[in-house]
């Protein structure tokens, strides 16, 4: 036994692994945000095109990491670790590769099977490695390189796409892949969580439910809101969602427990956490190009204009998850939630064509410091609480979830910029960008109302084998 407050070799081992694979599978989601310019011009893509492009990877990613979830406890955690990093190299090097926007969305969609394979089970293996009194302090490193990534990557694009070309930014995950995989294989343990059969039926019914309602809402513009296109997609994802939660809730072998919705802690954790990243990402997605489009910026500046946003995480979000250790979820939640969206909010107000940067860079550190303080803390109240043959579900859950809601941010706030803006002057991208933000900040909102619905802070014990969390003492003795 090692002594509260240390790590062991294995355990700094597990942290820096998973931060690792944390890191590549969210810089994937953002890093052709700003290469998305020359994209089109080389392979001649429609804007489209260029949006499926991005979707893709996340659609893929959202719709298996449940699955990924369920093949890591059945196989073995590390072993899909390795392979899921193995499939996430090919399926980068296939992008680079790739002449024709056609193959490089295909090689998109491996990617985002390869990420599905990698995040549930990483998060699992983390969860699993540390007692839960040291969970949010290994949860908030993790968390800090976690959102540290999805700020990299539009100046990472960029930064490559002006100085090498568009190909490099998935050239550079082969090396990376292939240094990783034995460094898992070697050095963590294997684990696993409890067997049984697939729930196909149920992993079609969850993909079916996420496709049909984010194809609506990105193709909502084009092919018209009420449009057969629309209407059908909209209602039959709708449909799929609710079949999939009456087969699961029937099936003796459930690829999701609707049994750990009945924790407040988890169901409220996991809405903030949908909401966090949708209001997040899709801030993201269209400040890396109101930075080109409306204000002239080359590819590397407008990367760079948005560090703002990964300061905060990078400096705080470890000391978040400590400090969520001894207060608790609810108010690091409801904190960092409503910062994200008073940064957001401010965004949207003082943004035109020609705006000065000092201002913009304040309220994306305002923004920066609430996600890192949230993001910890959400993390935490879902898989602290679930008994340990449930964390790699849990872990699955909470990951897809939050996947969901970028894809769904992107598909939210694009379908709002598609009505008041266009590309086709600065002026109008900024017509679009206002409302697009104003939209993100309600997003941070909706998680705060989420984070209303945690339970009061209390230390949390080791969860016995039946799911229940031991009592513990008060922190007020």
């Amino acid at each position: 036994m090692h002594k509260t407050g240390t790590t062991t070799p294995a355990q700094r081992w597990v942290l820096a692994l998973s931060s690792l694979a944390s890191f590549i599978v969210v810089l994937d989601m953002l890093v052709v945000a700003t290469a998305l310019p020359a994209v089109q011009r080389d392979l001649g893509a429609s804007l489209e095109d260029l949006e499926w492009t991005v979707n893709a990877y996340t659609l893929s990613f959202a719709v298996l990491l449940m699955t990924g979830a369920a093949l890591g406890d059945r196989y073995g955690r590390r072993r899909l670790f390795a392979i899921g990093l193995g499939l996430f190299g090919v399926a980068s090097a296939a992008c680079a590769l790739s002449t024709q926007v056609g193959p490089l969305i295909a090689a998109r969609v491996a990617q985002g099977a390869g990420a599905a394979m990698i995040m549930p089970v990483a998060l699992g293996v983390l969860n699993g490695a540390f007692p839960p009194e040291r969970r949010g302090w290994a949860t908030g490193i993790y968390g800090s390189v976690t959102g540290l990534a999805a700020v990299a990557g539009p100046v990472l694009g960029g930064v490559v796409t002006q100085n090498l070309t568009w190909q490099w930014i998935f050239w550079l995950n082969v090396p990376i892949t292939l240094i990783a995989i034995p460094l898992v294989l070697g050095r963590i343990a294997e684990t696993r969580g409890p067997g049984g059969t697939l729930d196909l039926p149920g992993l079609a019914l969850a993909a079916g439910s996420a496709l049909g309602v984010t194809w609506a809402l990105v193709r909502g513009n084009a092919a018209g809101w009420s449009s057969a296109e629309t209407l059908s997609t909209l209602v039959g994802g709708i449909l799929l969602g609710g079949l999939f939660i009456v087969r699961e809730l029937r099936t003796p072998a459930p690829m999701l427990p609707m049994r750990l919705f009945r924790s407040p802690a988890f169901s409220a954790g996991n809405a903030a956490v949908f909401f966090i990243n949708a209001s997040l990402t899709s801030a993201i997605f269209f400040t890396a190009q109101f930075q080109q489009v409306a204000l002239g910026h080359g590819a590397v500046q407008a990367g760079l204009r948005l560090l703002p946003w990964g300061i905060a995480p990078f400096l705080i979000a470890p000391r978040a998850g400590a400090l969520t250790d001894r207060i608790g979820e609810r108010a690091l939640v409801l904190v960092g939630t409503l910062l994200l969206g008073v940064g957001m909010g401010w965004i949207a107000l003082i943004s035109e064509p020609g705006i000065g940067y000092a201002t913009t860079a304040v309220a994306m550190t305002v923004g920066g410091l609430g996600f890192s303080l949230a993001l910890p803390a959400v993390t935490r109240s879902v898989v602290s609480r679930v008994a340990p043959q449930d964390i790699g579900r849990a872990s699955g859950t909470f990951s897809t979830l939050r996947q969901f809601g970028g894809a769904f941010g992107i598909a939210l706030t694009g379908a709002v910029f598609a009505t008041a803006g266009g590309y086709a002057t600065a002026g109008l991208f900024s017509d679009g960008y206002v409302p697009a933000m104003s939209v993100s900040a309600a997003l941070a909102f909706a998680a705060s109302a989420a984070g209303l619905v945690l339970p009061r802070h209390r230390h949390v014990a080791p969860a016995t084998t039946t799911g229940r969390v031991a009592p513990a003492e008060s922190t007020t003795g």
